[in-house]
């Protein structure tokens, strides 16, 4: 294993730099390069928006080459893998329908499956039902952990359950995550029944959303961002459900088609993201609703459709920006945010609405909690796409919220102190050998304050 510079950028494409990377082989070459001096990022697939996962001209430990599956139960569905196996691989291999129709499946799944599992432990990410069954990490049985001063530890609710609640959303801080045990879910179908619903206004989403907490498991809801006034919020409710006995394959392992290069200008722009919003708000016709059966892969990944999206927003990439706040001022700053993205005339195509429950995260820095998220992308206009970024993130602290570091390039420090009051607790378990952009950006290594 050798150490070289090599170029890392961040999702979003707004970061790019070289690092000095290492990609160890096996797991006790990646524990090793652990222990040899100096602080290092940890990075995985590279699907993190921001600076989570990067350390400019820094050391980074790239863990994709550590992608064995080590043990599957197929009587309980206990998983053990690798850090660096994807979600992507999980789901291929083992979310096969059975002669029932069921089937296992990951509890939950996020945006993309072109994750690792350490990324997904690391940012306890969260999915479309994450008001049922809480966000990834609550799935987790134990991780095998590596520390820089050379133990590996086994870590779960009953051994190290401190260094374990703290790995969880504890983004790559605590130390490396070698191998991790999950529990896969058995659903009685793989397919699922989904719905569409055209709504006009914001009000309609919550109460679309209200109606169909009890009986759909996955809901969402996509939103034009730059309609305003009567049609402010307007979008499209999809919800979904497991159909018994109803199979379908797993989506394939890499997209079918993909973004060749970056183009030299930016093709989501104003006028674009005008015509797709209308166009994309009107797809369903008349009716305004429409319900289907099929394969849960469009359903839960419909970015992953073509590889390299992220490219179309050109050379100076783009902003994403994910924000929680409570329920009980949801409707209110919700509606705020929106009347701010709209009157900026900025904004994407990609826009998510949607609600967390009561399935409290595990991890001392998990972003989830109880209130409504929106999540959207802003193409990088420089300053006036900052000073939009840093009005919504007073309205959502403003309101008790919080924002997520996987999808952050700009937070400020007291806004991460402010939404993630565990933080002083888990600096207790950083690693004294891992940093990253982010932690020293928003002061969670006390030698870098912010």
């Amino acid at each position: 294993m050798s150490a070289r510079a090599t170029p890392y950028a961040s999702w979003g494409g707004v970061l790019r730099a070289p690092h000095i990377a290492r990609r160890p082989a096996t797991r006790a070459a990646a524990a090793e390069a652990l222990c040899g001096g100096g602080t290092m990022v940890l990075h995985g697939n590279g699907r993190s928006y921001g600076d989570v996962a990067l350390n400019p001209d820094g050391g980074l430990l790239d863990i994709t080459a550590l992608d064995r599956f080590i043990a599957f139960d197929p009587d309980t569905g206990r998983l053990t893998c690798e850090a660096g196996v994807k979600l992507s691989d999980i789901l291929a291999v083992l979310s096969r329908p059975q002669p029932d129709g069921g089937g296992w499946l990951l509890p939950v799944m996020p945006g993309t499956r072109f994750i690792t599992v350490a990324g997904a432990i690391a940012n306890d990410v969260h999915g479309k039902n994450a008001h049922h069954l809480g966000s990834f990490g609550n799935h987790v049985e134990q991780v095998e952990l590596a520390r820089s001063d050379g133990s590996r530890l086994i870590c779960s609710r009953t051994e190290h359950p401190d260094l374990f609640a703290a790995t969880l959303g504890g983004l790559g801080l605590t130390g490396l995550i070698l191998s991790a045990t999950l529990r896969l879910r058995r659903v009685p179908g793989l397919g699922i029944e989904s719905e569409d619903i055209r709504f006009g206004h914001l009000d309609d989403f919550f109460r679309l959303d209200a109606e169909s907490a009890d009986h759909w498991e996955y809901t969402a809801a996509w939103v034009d961002c730059l309609a305003s006034g009567a049609a402010l919020g307007r979008g499209i409710y999809s919800r979904g459900r497991h159909v018994p006995g109803v199979a379908c394959d797993p989506p394939a392992r890499t997209p079918r088609l993909s973004v060749p290069l970056t183009p030299p200008l930016s093709a989501i722009n104003g006028l674009s993201v005008r015509a797709f919003n209308a166009l994309y708000w009107r797809k369903l016709g008349g009716a305004g609703r429409r319900l289907s059966i099929g394969s849960y892969g469009p359903s839960f990944f419909p970015l992953d459709a073509i590889g390299q999206w992220n490219r179309l927003y050109g050379p100076r990439g783009f902003y994403q920006f994910q924000a929680v706040v409570p329920h009980a001022d949801g409707p209110a700053v919700t509606r705020e945010l929106l009347k701010t993205i709209a009157a900026s005339r900025q904004g994407s195509m990609l826009v998510v609405l949607k609600r967390f429950g009561t399935v409290a995260p595990e991890g001392l820095l998990s972003f989830p909690m109880p209130g409504i998220s929106l999540a959207l992308d802003f193409p990088n206009r420089g300053e006036a796409t900052l000073r939009l970024l840093g009005r919504l993130e007073s309205l959502v602290m403003e309101a008790g919220g919080r924002i997520y570091p996987a999808k952050d390039s700009c937070m400020r420090a007291e806004s991460f102190a402010q939404g993630y009051p565990a933080l002083d607790a888990f600096r207790a378990f950083t690693d004294p050998a891992l940093t990253s952009a982010f932690a020293r950006r928003v002061g969670i290594l006390k030698e870098f304050p912010a």
